[in-house]
């Protein structure tokens, strides 16, 4: 399908009020959607089923699916933009927002600092007003910005609009075999990824690193960890380490095991959710949960020399799963955009850097909502 009538059936399925989800994932030029029959709100508890999972921080929660036998499935390709631009930061935030999140910020060390818990992420909402119906163009900008994140527009009338460019994978799930990644730390990207990362950056994606390990070793074989890199997502640079091995268990196990990890929750995780649930001012709803691809069938090839047309017959169909965290994300709501953004907080954390953090995290939604 050419690009044009895939925004189309978006743009009428919105307006009819029917439930659908259109997706790329990172560096990709594939742009899928599944575009639900009826206005059900179908959810998954064990995430046997096959479809579009789109999961809440607080796993108390629902998780919704939008189930495969009941979507119609479109793709179409999209030039990639091979250069994510570069915006300066608008810095236009609330004085009111800004004290209260550095005295969130202030209670979260003094928590630490009192044997609570090693590390807490702490999170805000700021909203943007926008004018009706920008959800497709919003979608469209996010698609040509953020080439190497997951960028997804998601809609049930039931639920709400979000959309979101997000750079990190819950995990990813072929057959048996899944990957992983601890990601923690940001600074702003000023035009170079060789940077020196401060000990309180590299001491947060360690942890998480560490929990990760942890968690899955008596669910998995073969666990390798990679060295800790610089990557860049957006505006920004993180520190990541791909984790990857064989699984003995089902999904839905590794999920409880995995979801939230310490890079949106804190560790130890039960500890550090409480303070979060008790402490921020709002709900967070599906920010810092998961979505992605729920067991589609992927057919690959056992045959790598494409010209033994005879050896193609044998192929191989997997079971394939791609859910990545909800990070980068907003919710419209008629004229007004809430974006949801936050930073890891341990002992050595500086308030005020940790609010620049946050506003240089929001610019990433700003982009496409000022372009």
């Amino acid at each position: 399908m050419d690009s044009d009538d895939f925004f189309l059936n978006l743009e009428h399925h919105f307006k009819s009020r029917l439930p659908f989800v259109a997706y790329r994932k990172p560096n990709n030029i594939v742009t899928k959607a599944f575009l639900q029959k009826t206005t059900d709100l179908h959810v998954t508890q064990y995430f046997q089923e096959s479809g579009f999972v789109f999961a809440p921080f607080d796993d108390s929660n629902q998780t919704v699916l939008m189930p495969l036998a009941q979507c119609e499935v479109l793709t179409c390709e999209l030039e990639m933009n091979t250069s994510e631009k570069h915006y300066s930061n608008s810095n236009q935030t609330n004085d009111e927002d800004k004290a209260f999140h550095v005295n969130l910020v202030n209670k979260g060390i003094d928590a630490i600092k009192k044997g609570l818990f090693h590390k807490v992420v702490l999170s805000r909402s700021e909203t943007v007003d926008v004018s009706e119906n920008i959800s497709i163009s919003v979608f469209k900008q996010l698609l040509q910005t953020y080439t190497s994140a997951f960028v997804y527009c998601w809609y049930h009338p039931n639920i709400g609009l979000w959309l979101g460019a997000t750079p990190e994978t819950l995990i990813s799930v072929t057959g048996n075999r899944f990957k992983t990644m601890a990601l923690a730390g940001t600074q702003p990207y000023l035009g170079i990824q060789d940077v020196i990362w401060q000990k309180k950056e590299q001491e947060e994606q360690q942890y998480v690193t560490d929990y990760i390990e942890t968690q899955l070793k008596p669910l998995v074989s073969d666990l390798k960890i990679s060295e800790t890199q610089t990557i860049k997502a957006g505006n920004l640079l993180h520190l990541q380490s791909n984790i990857s091995g064989i699984l003995h268990t089902d999904l839905h196990s590794v999920l409880k095991k995995l979801h939230p990890t310490p890079a949106v929750c804190g560790l130890p995780v039960e500890e550090a959710k409480t303070f979060i649930l008790k402490n921020e001012s709002y709900n967070r709803n599906y920010y810092t949960g998961f979505l992605g691809e729920l067991n589609l069938k992927e057919t690959t090839s056992r045959n790598t020399n494409k010209r033994n047309v005879e050896n193609n017959a044998y192929n191989s169909i997997k079971t394939v799963s791609h859910l990545f965290v909800n990070l980068r994300c907003m919710q419209i709501k008629t004229n007004e955009a809430f974006i949801y953004v936050g930073g890891g907080i341990t002992k050595d954390s500086n308030p005020e850097l940790e609010w620049q953090e946050t506003v240089s995290k929001a610019e990433t939604m700003k982009r496409a909502l000022m372009s």
